[in-house]
């Protein structure tokens, strides 16, 4: 039998110049650091100029899957966080070709892949990983990433020392990594409501980015170390007109279907019950439907019930549940009390300040899925990316009629008018000509994003005035543009969503980090390379059909679930933001916006910030307007609470995360 991991932690310290050992009690720290993420066993390589480090959250014997884990002569050492779907396969592949396996651990495929690809090895992985792996002949260190994002890696180099893990609180706990923020990191926040990458929060502290490599090689007899990142994989599209036009719905629909029932029976492999979330939407409905067919009807399903009616999808989840033969979901209760109770601990697992208050919903139900017992759940992220899901797409399709009048940018003039009429601030006409310029030209998420963006107008500091004024943070994401120029406007939304909301956002502060928190996997068969590639491909009209979103997975749904299921419109899981601004607000609220932390911080405006806490009341209720000064208010009270944590408290009468070594060793 053939076993998988689960998702676990990695860490690691690597001497560039030479082959000092690390300083003393460095790897141990970083690994205890991320302790939650692999609670039940710890592994170490020291060697001269090299320290890996493992935390394992197991399925089965402890002993078989230790890492690091080695090829037969000992020259290779991997740690690795994540799951290869297809190791069953890989492993009878390398098998047949002489390789020789110590355990039933998918870790030991990857020093094989290495001896028979090198640096080939990562396009011909599949699943969700962070890898660090260690060429004792060559004396490299190699890191790598899954190609849509779905487990962390993050690395700082500090002079003569470059450092790794999956969360920067390992780096923070080595003690070489100094805690300071970076202001341009707080604007992609206030830019995205989210951490694209490589870009952090964290003065020195980069990503890797979805879908990239680094090599590591030191320097040494005068030489200097050699630090090189590549992509080795890009999402990519047909050329505009060169897409499936795909004349047989049926088929069409069939082959989706196969892709990902295959997908779901991937993610399935595991030697302990996997349930699955169920928000009562179509794409987790989906997912579960599937899942149910291939392990019958005894998977768990979790959900949220946001105690508020027009948030609420309890019923929706529950007649999904019921149509398929699914067990009743267990339910998570979310209100402002959970809101409250959770925001600190939701900082401290996003390690950045999160706008998002339904993220904090995601970490009380991963707490009730390791409550319940459980290490695996299903999810259906992926599905409003890959099937444009998104009602802003239709909005920029609206706006778009407004264009078609030649050399008149009748869309611009309206939202101008709009703004002004509301008496909202805006940016000059260059900002948004220069986002435009550098993602290929209009996209529906610079709309959905400049709603938040207007708070950096309304809240910054001067300070951070300098900051946004000099950042350019649509220009960091490494937007492939002359290639894009080829392809239909609707895929280069696609490639934003993709990288900025699912990497940045969903797969972490609603994902990974979260779930981690709790010692939870979430597995996404809808991020399945061949589901991917299969979408991608198709022309446009099979994923916005006049105005009906996600037009093929509703065809597909209505073999499976409820019409009413799959006909629903798109419903985003969100929670209210009125917790934070009640009347009177809450202490730990109150203090992180008093007068006092907002000038040791420097970030906000005092006199802007004092002014909105009680003036957001006057803007009519669920208009856009206020929803743009909730949404900013969140963040700045978000951002000094991620201060307060990391930067040494002070701020409120709520604990600092501790496990940070302050003092720096000397080597």
């Amino acid at each position: 039998m053939v076993t998988n991991e689960i998702m676990c932690g990695i860490a690691g310290i690597i001497d560039l110049v030479g082959q000092r050992p690390a300083p003393e009690g460095v790897v141990q720290r970083m690994a205890r650091a991320i302790t939650h993420r692999g609670p039940d066993e710890e592994g170490f390589l020291e060697q001269p100029g090299i320290s890996l480090a493992s935390r394992r959250l197991s399925i089965v014997d402890l002993a078989d899957g230790q890492q690091p884990m080695t090829n037969e002569d000992r020259s290779l050492f991997v740690v690795f966080n994540g799951e290869l779907f297809d190791y069953v396969e890989r492993r009878e592949e390398l098998v047949r070709q002489g390789h020789r396996f110590r355990t039933h651990c998918d870790t030991e495929i990857i020093p094989h892949l290495w001896e028979d690809h090198h640096e080939g090895m990562w396009e011909r992985l599949r699943g969700q990983f962070a890898i660090a792996l260690w060429d004792e002949r060559q004396r490299q260190l190699h890191l790598g990433r899954d190609r849509f994002g779905i487990a962390p890696l993050f690395w700082s180099r500090q002079g003569d020392w470059l450092l790794f893990a999956s969360e920067i609180k390992g780096l923070l706990a080595s003690g070489m990594v100094p805690p300071r923020p970076d202001r341009k990191g707080l604007d992609h926040v206030f830019t995205f409501s989210a951490v694209p990458g490589p870009r952090t929060c964290f003065e020195g502290v980069q990503l890797l980015p979805p879908g990239h490599c680094l090599r590591i090689a030191p320097g040494n007899s005068g030489r200097s170390p050699v630090i090189t990142e590549r992509s080795y994989w890009e999402m990519d599209f047909p050329a505009q007109g060169e897409e499936e036009w795909g004349d047989d719905p049926s088929a069409l629909v069939d082959e989706f279907e196969r892709l990902l029932l295959q997908a779901v029976e991937e993610r399935l492999r595991a030697d302990v019950p996997v349930g699955s979330y169920l928000s009562g939407g179509v794409d987790s409905s989906m997912i579960l439907a599937l899942a149910c067919r291939l392990k019958g009807p005894a998977i768990n399903t979790y959900t949220v019930r946001v105690n508020a009616p027009e948030f609420d999808e309890l019923s929706a989840a529950s007649l999904s549940a019921r149509h398929i033969g699914a067990k009743p979901p267990i339910v998570q209760e979310y209100g402002d009390r959970e809101a409250l109770e959770s925001y600190p601990r939701l900082i401290e697992a996003a390690e950045a300040p999160v706008i998002d208050t339904s993220c904090g919903a995601l970490l009380k139900l991963a707490e009730r899925v390791h409550a319940n017992g459980q290490k695996v759940v299903l999810t259906g992220e992926g599905a409003d990316e890959w099937l444009v899901g998104y009602p802003w797409y239709k909005a920029a399709k609206l706006m778009g009629f407004l264009d078609a009048v030649p050399g008149v940018n009748l869309s611009d003039l309206a939202r101008r008018c709009y703004l002004r009429l509301n008496k909202v601030p805006h940016f000059p006409p260059e900002w948004r000509e220069r986002v435009e310029a550098s993602i290929g030209g209009q996209n529906a998420w610079i709309d959905s994003y400049g709603l938040l963006a207007i708070s950096k107008l309304r809240f910054y500091s001067e300070q951070m005035r300098e900051v946004m004024n000099d950042s350019h943070p649509w220009g960091e994401l490494g937007f492939p543009l002359e290639k894009a120029k080829r392809w239909a406007p609707l895929n280069r939304g696609i490639w934003i969503a993709a990288r900025v909301l699912l990497a940045g956002h969903l797969l972490q502060a609603k994902g990974d980090r979260v779930s981690m928190h709790s010692s939870v996997e979430v597995r996404y068969p809808f991020l399945d390379e061949e589901v991917f590639d299969f979408t991608a491909k198709l022309h446009p009209r099979w994923k916005l059909r006049g105005f009906r979103d996600k037009y093929l997975l509703r065809l597909l749904a209505e073999r499976w679930i409820p019409k009413s299921i799959a006909r629903r419109g798109k419903v985003i899981f969100r929670a209210p933001l009125d917790s934070f601004h009640m009347d009177p607000e809450p202490p730990f609220v109150a203090q992180l916006l008093s007068e006092d932390s907002l000038r040791r911080t420097g970030y906000f405006d005092l006199k802007e910030v004092t002014r909105w806490r009680k003036g957001f009341r006057e803007l009519r209720p669920h208009s856009l307007p206020r929803l743009s000064v909730e949404m900013g208010l969140t963040a700045v009270v978000a951002t000094q609470l991620w201060h307060h944590q990391f930067m040494g408290g002070g701020l409120a009468d709520l604990p600092e995360w501790s496990g940070s070594e302050r003092s720096l060793p000397t080597a």
